[in-house]
């Protein structure tokens, strides 16, 4: 039986998904002023997943409305409508990430790789 070429090598660099798409970030963690408590609704655009209402009280909630905003956001403006500087802040170290969002983030924010740093 033939084995498949490069299996467990995953997909070359550049060629996924992930590695083409275009994130959008934040100029200035102070300009998220999004929501912080209470509960949201995210518009289809953003989460088309079925479960698009988040309790920002419920700290699992809030973490996976931030991990789909950074992921699906198209402009600066679905990031300051929904996100909040120092509640990023807080939750980057263990928000679930594509490597190209933080990557890209953390090289606008340093002070997201020290949170991600100082929580290791």
């Amino acid at each position: 039986m033939d084995e498949f070429v490069g299996a467990g090598h995953g997909a070359p660099s550049g060629s996924r998904y992930a590695d083409q798409r275009p994130y959008v970030v934040s100029d200035h963690l102070d300009d998220l002023r999004g929501p912080v408590t209470g509960k949201i609704t995210l518009n289809r655009r953003l989460d088309w997943s079925g479960r698009a209402q988040y309790d920002l009280d419920n700290t699992r909630r809030i973490a996976s409305m931030y991990e789909t905003v950074l992921r699906e956001a198209t402009t600066v403006e679905d990031l300051t409508e929904w996100l909040d500087g120092p509640t990023l802040v807080r939750l980057w170290a263990g928000l679930v990430l594509p490597s190209q969002v933080r990557e890209l983030w953390e090289s606008q924010h340093p002070v997201l790789a020290e949170a991600r740093r100082t929580a290791a």
